[in-house]
């Protein structure tokens, strides 16, 4: 099978050809593979209610979940800090993970460590492993700052970050002001988004001990988030500017996960300055934009910090003037006539494609944030929100969707499916079949097995490329997802009457 190096071909090419479909067929049979009429009849059966009842009745069991597990998102929160290594404590397989899924993701290399526990570390503890690990990460990496977080393995024989950091660096692994904030974040329970939360308390809490001072600093903090579009972080800083504000972005990764190709390899690419980071805590007030990967960092800055904390999400067009009205009452600014200009084009564009979206049946997955944000968003379209899932949900998130759809008319067929996933996902759009189906790449293998018109938006995007470059928020995040949303349509349409005189008789293209 081995191929002339003038004649690479691509693999989705290569595995189409008659030696690896023989491999294939040899392999299905030599395994005992069923027979393709049983498989067959089995996979329509699928598609019915009576198999929908069964699948939704399943409860220790499940099949592509809409998540990640916490370290995910710990490692995400602490590379947007200045020349700071994520340093996760727990097996070398777990790493390797995280880092290749968000390579996968961005397109970027992701720099993370781990202290490489295996059997005897799962047995003893791993207080060895922490020593080394971080003595080695200190002088090889030379970071400012090593965030720590923890995985399964070492959060199931219970080991103490606190106390493991303080007999290592008694041991001489790191000095003893160096910072190394910690989250425990075990992946058995809660998600990605948690595991941001977590790590980001934990690196405030880390920084900004004895730095409260008695006068604030005027700034304000805002808090991304899992926030995984770049240009999000970019729009976000640009209306902030605009509307005069003196903003701290806690975390900025957006330079780390796009950095320049220009000939230089730096390990560290930008981030918020630790000194920007500690002095957070004299800030006259936080803002999230999101809520429920935020939560325990808000009630910390609360009650800790003693600040007033909100949350804002700048999606569509109440969304980002909530966000910007938000700032001018912080600021005391008025909204400047270019985000004036931007948010009337922004109506414009949704004047002129309205008409083909209104009334469209929608079904859409993925964090709680980001479905509340494009729920938002649908609504203001006159589009409908049938099926939600949400596999990180929780009772809160719900009662506050609930009361955002029982606030239109658009919103009255919706249901949302917390703890849900695209198996769920599946069965729902086989028996209630519906326009457009929204989420992240996973959504592939729906849009493939029920032909569901298809739109990528979320974490993560593996099959396309440069999503992630552009913004959803703001008012041109909503012409960029007003774009994604109606061409989609318009192709699906296209496809649709692709038979010239039969069902090609539009005339969207007479001269």
């Amino acid at each position: 099978m081995a191929q002339n190096v003038e004649n690479i071909k691509d693999h989705a090419t290569l595995f189409q050809e008659q030696e690896y479909q023989e491999l294939f067929t040899n392999k299905k049979e030599f395994e005992g593979g069923h027979d393709p009429d049983e498989v067959a009849r089995i996979a329509e059966w699928t598609k019915t209610w009576e198999y929908r009842d069964k699948n939704f009745a399943r409860e220790a069991l499940t099949v592509n979940p809409a998540k990640a597990c916490q370290p995910l998102g710990a490692i995400l929160a602490a590379v947007g800090f200045e020349s700071t290594l994520p340093f996760v404590h727990g097996s070398q397989g777990c790493v390797a993970y995280f880092r290749t899924h968000f390579t996968r993701h961005f397109k970027e290399p992701f720099s993370a460590v781990s202290s490489s526990m295996t059997e005897d570390a799962a047995v003893f503890g791993g207080l060895n492993n922490m020593i080394d690990g971080l003595a080695n990460a200190y002088a090889l990496y030379k970071p400012k700052m090593i965030a720590l977080c923890t995985t399964c393995m070492a959060e199931v024989i219970g080991d103490d970050l606190g106390a493991f950091i303080s007999n290592s660096k008694e041991a001489g692994s790191v000095p003893k002001d160096f910072p190394v904030p910690y989250a425990h974040t075990p992946s058995f329970v809660g998600s990605h988004i948690t595991g941001y939360d977590n790590m980001m308390k934990g690196i405030l809490s880390n920084l900004t001990a004895g730095q409260k001072k008695e006068t604030t600093n005027g700034k304000v903090n805002l808090i991304p988030g899992f926030e995984t579009y770049i240009g999000n972080l970019r729009e976000v800083k640009r209306m902030a500017s605009l509307m005069g504000a003196n903003y701290t972005l806690l975390a900025d990764n957006s330079d780390y996960l796009d950095s320049p190709n220009d000939g230089e390899y730096r390990m560290y690419q930008g981030g918020t300055k630790l000194d920007d980071a500690a002095d957070a805590i004299n800030a006259e007030a936080t803002i999230a934009l999101q809520a429920y990967s935020t939560s325990k960092t808000r009630d910390y800055i609360a009650k800790e910090w003693g600040q007033k904390t909100s949350v804002s999400r700048p999606v569509g067009i109440r969304g980002t003037d909530e966000f910007l009205m938000a700032l001018s009452e912080l600021t005391g600014n008025p909204i400047p006539q270019e985000l004036e200009l931007e948010r009337g084009r922004a109506v414009d564009a949704i004047t002129d494609s309205q008409s083909w979206i209104h009334g469209k049946r929608i079904a859409l997955y993925g964090d709680p944030d980001l479905v509340y944000g494009l729920v938002s968003f649908l609504l203001e379209l006159g589009a409908e929100p049938v099926h939600i899932v949400v596999s990180n949900s929780n009772p809160e998130f719900e009662a506050e969707l609930k009361a955002l759809l029982d606030s239109s008319p658009y919103g009255q067929e919706a249901t949302i499916w917390g703890g849900k996933d695209l198996w769920h996902m599946r069965s729902l759009l086989f028996t209630e079949p519906v326009d457009l189906l929204i989420g992240n790449s996973y959504g592939k293998y729906l849009w493939r097995d029920t032909k569901t018109p298809f739109v990528r938006i979320g974490y993560p995007i593996f099959d396309r490329h440069h999503l992630h470059r552009y913004a959803t928020f703001g008012y041109q995040g909503t012409i960029n997802l007003l774009n994604w949303i109606v061409n989609t349509l318009l192709d699906e349409l296209d496809r649709n009457t692709i038979i010239p005189s039969k069902t090609d008789i539009s005339y969207d293209l007479i001269r």
